[in-house]
């Protein structure tokens, strides 16, 4: 039995964005950690621990900031919990290769903490740039330890934790205060910093050409463009592949529980399995590709540009450039893209990007796209359609930003504060785990949760008089928007999961008993009902703008703690879709 360890401290990371923390964070802990939410908070916050010797470290990593009197719940909650004094010491990271602008953090930190250290990471980027840091003469003229680390080589760390072993034990550090932090944080990265070569020139060009207007936005949307088709194209083996798996399986299930009552089967098999399976299928390929892939344009340090890039236009909506990286999130998950929103710094905006989020569509809703771009518009192309349906998707989010910030939610206006970072190499091991382990399958893992009882349900409504009633009672409706009550049911029906919008709807058309028996259906079921081209567009219509899935609405409520607004961001894209629909309907016929 090993040796329980006979001092713990707690030790906070904190630091901007873009410097190395989180990857310092995980270089300690290792797979020693864990995610959970604040105390009464919606911010996630990591925790893991760190064994030498009979020492015992518990890191917690802070949310990224640039400060920690800023208005954003993430700066409240890194500089409530650094003043708070609950941690034995603060870790101030640092940017080696511009460790002015992550001065002035430190600076904060060291004024409010009498046990601190500063860690300056990333030193071997700092190395190749040409950046030397006079670690010495900084640690004189801070008065705190100051430890070089390069996180992602594992080059530092055991240096790091003995100098915080060492902050713990020792005597409470000398208060220090500057009059001007900015100011300071300049003087000393004039005193402390040199650079024996100038920038790389074509980080530069490369800086220019995707922040100007000229280039940055065809560039933009050849990127979205790219993403989405690889999505659309690479989703298409695997979700068919995982199709016949759980069909195998349904098999050998069915086999094993012949014996078993009817309605049993049913439930079990047919309801809670089925409806599971196919969530899975349709749902997880397209994430495992799109979730990497956002990934890397996050790593490489291109999502900051593109926020700057689209600042602009976000701003005459009413929101910020921050609200463009919420909505790309969402492309992934709805339900991601509003958390996303916390890193908002205005409440109004921040509000804005929520209740507007689940009008960008997300991976669910590809498949509903895809379906119906392929069946009446083959030339034009799936990828293209759902590119298209992207940007109409924005531009809509956009718009009733606009009009919520303008009245509603109308407010004194906010600064948008975003550092480009410098371009660097994606780490493919730690993107292949993080968006995979952390954003996939905890993202299906949350649908399934109302999915799987989703599907008893609907199986019981399938196997009994209550869905062909409820298809009447929506008819009328139905067909005041151009569509038809069985449209408006399987929408309703999707309510746990948007993947379950054409199969729902295709077991209404056939008369099946479950989702599987429409299992391997395709459009000929549509065509059979009569369905027009018309039809079909005001249907995409509304499959990018109507509520948003359970997962999404829990969410919601989850950021907001409000049924009020959780109902408004239900509202919203329901109301945008029917009027467009209804346009539509009396343009198209």
């Amino acid at each position: 039995m090993a040796a329980r360890p006979e001092r713990r401290r707690k030790v906070a990371l904190a630091g901007n964005p873009n410097v190395g923390k989180s990857t310092l964070f995980n270089a300690l802990t290792g797979l020693r950690q864990h995610t959970g939410n604040w105390p009464g908070k919606t911010v996630g916050i990591a925790q893991g621990r760190v064994r030498r010797g009979r020492e015992e470290f518990l890191f917690t990593d802070l949310p990224g900031t640039y400060t920690l009197d800023g208005e954003s719940e993430d700066e409240r909650i890194a500089g409530e919990y650094i003043c708070s004094g609950e941690a034995d010491c603060v870790v101030a990271v640092c940017d080696a290769s511009c460790l002015e602008r992550s001065l002035i953090l430190a600076l904060q930190v060291l004024e409010r903490c009498d046990r601190a250290v500063v860690c300056v990471n990333l030193m071997d980027e700092a190395r190749s740039q040409g950046v030397r840091v006079d670690l010495k003469g900084l640690e004189r003229a801070l008065g705190a330890p100051v430890v070089p680390t390069s996180a992602s080589r594992d080059q530092g760390l055991e240096a790091l934790l003995s100098a915080i072993g060492r902050v713990c034990d020792g005597a409470p550090q000398a208060p220090r205060r500057w009059e001007d932090p900015v100011r300071a944080a300049e003087d000393l990265g004039r005193a402390c910093v040199a650079r024996e070569k100038p920038p790389e020139g074509w980080r530069l060009t490369l800086d220019r050409v995707l922040v100007s207007r000229r280039h940055g936005i065809p560039i933009l949307l050849a990127l979205l463009f790219l993403i989405v088709w690889l999505t659309v194209w690479g989703a298409n083996y695997p979700s068919a592949l995982l199709e016949r798996l759980f069909d195998g399986i349904y098999g050998l299930l069915a086999a094993l529980m012949a014996p078993a009552p009817w309605w049993l089967r049913g439930v079990l098999l047919d309801g809670l399995y089925a409806t599971s399976a196919r969530v899975i299928s349709v749902m997880l390929p397209p994430m495992a590709i799109f979730f990497p892939l956002f990934t890397i344009l996050e790593d490489v340090g291109y999502l900051p540009r593109m926020a700057f890039l689209l600042d602009g236009a976000m701003a005459r909506c009413g929101g910020c450039g921050k609200q463009a990286l919420t909505l790309c999130m969402g492309l992934g998950c709805n339900a991601v893209g509003v958390t996303g929103c916390r890193i908002i710094d205005s409440p109004r905006e921040r509000l804005a990007a929520i209740l507007t989020n689940a009008m960008v569509p997300c991976n669910g809703r590809f498949p509903t796209l895809i379906l119906l771009g392929s069946l009446f518009f083959p030339r034009m192309g799936a990828a293209v359609l759902v590119a298209g349906a992207v940007v109409l998707g924005v531009l809509g989010a956009m718009g009733a930003s606009g009009v919520l910030t303008r009245t509603v939610l109308k407010n004194r206006e906010s600064t948008f504060v975003m550092e480009l970072p410098p371009f660097r190499r994606p780490r493919i091991g730690q993107i292949l785990v993080r968006s995979l382990l952390d954003r996939t399958l905890f993202v299906a893992g949350r649908a399934l949760t109302v999915a799987a009882p989703a599907g008893v349900v609907l199986w019981i409504l399938a196997n009994t008089p209550l869905l062909g009633l409820a298809a009447a009672f929506l008819d009328p409706l139905g067909k005041f928007l151009g569509m038809d009550g069985a449209i408006l049911l399987a929408f309703c029906a999707a309510l746990p999961a948007n993947e379950l919008t054409v199969p729902v709807l295709l077991m209404i058309l056939t008369g099946g008993g479950s989702l599987q028996s429409v299992a391997g259906l395709g459009g000929e079921a549509l065509l059979a009902a009569g369905w027009t081209w018309q039809v079909a567009v005001r249907v995409m219509v509304f499959t990018l703008f109507h509520w948003p899935c359970t997962t999404t609405l829990q969410t919601i409520y989850k950021e907001t703690g409000s049924i009020g607004k959780t109902a408004a961001a239900f509202a919203l894209p329901t109301a945008v879709g029917m009027i467009l629909c209804l346009a539509l309907r009396l343009v198209l016929g």
